[in-house]
């Protein structure tokens, strides 16, 4: 999945800088075109001012030193200006725009749409979860860029600055609880020790002290001097006691308030709360009992090409003895964390050459990404890979985090189908790709729709299969374990927020579906009680993207072409699926026309 930290989740992925086509735009233009270039670069410099975290992620740091307001007003605020956003939007004529400026007027009336539908369920109480929140803010640490002085100065006035931040959060908290928006009590007992994380000792012990271990030559001795002992006494007086606030103030207060059901539907107005969530992750209008059927029904055909691998490979038994044998034996486990480590940087480097195969080279990213270990303090609650993307000016690169927490629930065979999803050809690849996008406005290339994005993931886990990387029966069955993970997804999700199921039986059927190891699975299943939806978002977008590609192939025959194809689903950034078909059939007309058309020409 791609996360950056979820504070900044929860705010739709925006921010800012005054693009390079503006300019053009204004000289060139018609006067709707004027007008819509115009309501996106003001549209775009508001969200940054609102939301400096994540523009400093993205690569935009005119606001590098400072907070969010997460106040109630700030938030009231935002939806007043995201409804007036949407009625300038109204009065430009949408037929006088060129064929990419009428995709860019959908794309900017979807995300305001769907945000300002969102604001009436208070989603924005719910500011933290196992998952990740401000107790988790110190992993945003590796994302910020630390080149020059004034980044450190910058970061130093965060550090001196959060203690404000931090009460605004718990003011959304303590408003949750009085509106009956809390997170379930089930998963909230693993946050005491995400916060105890960050109750250091000694300041350098912390991990927001991270940048000034190793600082760049350019900033003199002296002042590099002076920065680490700021940046100690922002810590020790600020950045410790609000962690130990924070502490207090769950245990004592919000724990003891969080609701004892696990299901959405629990929420108040919660049925058409969770309908909204599920039609926000899959950009469809699916309902849970409709997904809940797809999912029974591509559990049971990934199940049968299951069998076929256990009877290939010769093994003596039923599915669930050959589950059991999976997650029992020693063979299929690294020991030690480090080589776990290596395993995931040498599966990555193996996806590099067969890249040229399906993507065309003027496509392909220019940025680079690694492989890095998710914080230890952070690894026992989370998942067993993310991908964190790039900043968007290339300043800092992306990487692959992958949970070496008990090495002997990580399954060999699962390592290279995991690293094509957060690695490339997934995450790594489509959000670059996005990013360089700068022929377009900013906010389709930040824009992040999971089903789009969680669904090319999950569709180059297929594409690994075709450039032959899963070279043997046991590296095949975990592709299927992971098609079947996200099958699974499907049945449970819906089961516990819309059909009344029990965390025990959704781990039940976890277990009775997929070679995961229990550690995984009860994590799964926690994730999808904490964050409704979300997961519903992988296989649907998959199964779309593969429906679009036969349609291609069987409409073009002979002038279809994978690269092509890719690039039509890649060149244009993150959509719904809706408008993801339309983009698709324009391409295919555009072909069979012999004037096939990109979004960078």
């Amino acid at each position: 999945m791609k996360i950056r930290i979820f504070v900044v989740v929860l705010t739709l992925f925006c921010l800012m800088a005054v693009p390079n086509w503006a300019a053009a735009t204004e000289s060139s233009g018609n006067a709707a075109t004027v007008a819509l270039h115009k309501l996106f670069t003001t549209s775009w410099q508001r969200e940054m001012r609102e939301h400096p975290l994540e523009a400093s992620l993205d690569g935009f740091h005119q606001y590098d030193g400072e907070w969010a307001d997460m106040s109630l007003a700030a938030i009231a605020r935002e939806h007043a200006e995201d409804k007036q956003t949407l009625k300038e939007l109204a009065v430009i004529p949408r037929d006088q725009l060129s064929r990419e400026d009428r995709l860019s007027y959908d794309l900017f009336k979807y995300r305001y749409m769907i945000r300002i539908e969102g604001y009436h369920f208070h989603g924005d109480l719910l500011v933290l979860n196992q998952l990740g929140g401000i107790q988790t803010l110190s992993t945003v640490v590796q994302q910020l860029r630390f080149e020059k002085l004034q980044d450190y100065r910058n970061y130093i006035k965060r550090l001196r600055t959060f203690a404000p931040y931090m009460d605004q959060t718990l003011g959304l908290l303590r408003e949750g609880v009085k509106l009956g928006m809390t997170e379930p009590h089930e998963v909230m007992m693993r946050i005491p020790r995400q916060i105890t994380a960050n109750i250091v000792t000694h300041p350098e012990q912390s991990a927001f002290y991270a940048p000034f271990k190793k600082m760049p030559s350019i900033i003199p001795a002296a002042e590099q001097a002076q920065l680490r002992a700021e940046a100690r006494s922002a810590i020790a007086d600020v950045v410790v006691p609000a962690y130990r606030h924070m502490l207090t103030f769950f245990n004592s207060y919000y724990l003891p308030h969080c609701r004892r059901s696990i299901a959405a539907s629990a929420l108040p107005d919660g049925k058409a709360y969770y309908a909204y969530e599920v039609r926000k992750y899959t950009t469809t209008d699916m309902t849970p009992a409709e997904i809940h059927a797809l999912g029974l029904r591509e559990v049971a055909k990934i199940h049968a090409k299951m069998q076929q691998i256990i009877h290939q490979v010769g093994f003596k038994g039923d599915y669930h003895q050959f589950l059991h044998y999976l997650r029992t034996n020693p063979r299929f486990y690294y020991k030690n964390p480090r080589h776990l480590l290596e395993a995931y940087r040498a599966a990555a480097k193996r996806v590099d050459p067969h890249l040229v195969q399906f993507f065309p080279v003027w496509l392909l990213p220019r940025v680079t990404y690694g492989v890095q270990p998710i914080p230890a303090a952070f690894a026992p609650d989370t998942y067993p890979a993310y991908s964190v993307p790039p900043a968007g000016d290339g300043s800092v690169a992306g990487y692959m985090a992958v949970n070496l927490y008990k090495p002997q629930t990580r399954p060999k065979y699962d390592i290279q189908v995991l690293t094509c999803h957060e690695g490339r050809p997934g995450h790594q690849l489509q959000i670059p790709i996005a990013m360089g996008l700068k022929n377009l406005p900013d906010f389709r290339r930040f824009d992040y729709y999971n089903a789009y994005g969680e669904g090319w993931a999950l569709y180059t886990e297929r594409l690994c299969g075709k450039m032959g990387l899963y070279n043997n029966p046991y590296s095949r069955f975990g592709y299927l374990d992971y098609q079947m993970w996200r099958a699974v997804r499907l049945v449970v999700d819906t089961g516990i927020h819309s059909m009344g199921w029990s965390r025990e039986r959704a781990i039940r059927y976890f277990e009775d579906n997929t070679a995961l190891s229990h550690e995984n699975i009860t994590n799964e299943v926690d994730r999808y009680i904490a964050w409704p939806a979300q997961a519903l978002s992988y296989m649907i977008g998959e199964l779309e993207i593969l429906r679009l590609r036969r349609q291609a192939e069987k409409e073009l025959g002979p002038k279809f072409d994978i690269k092509a194809f890719h690039a039509a689903v890649l060149e244009h950034g993150g959509m719904p699926l809706n408008i993801l078909k339309q983009v698709v059939d324009r391409w295919i007309r555009d072909t069979l026309a012999g004037k096939p058309q990109h979004a960078r020409s």
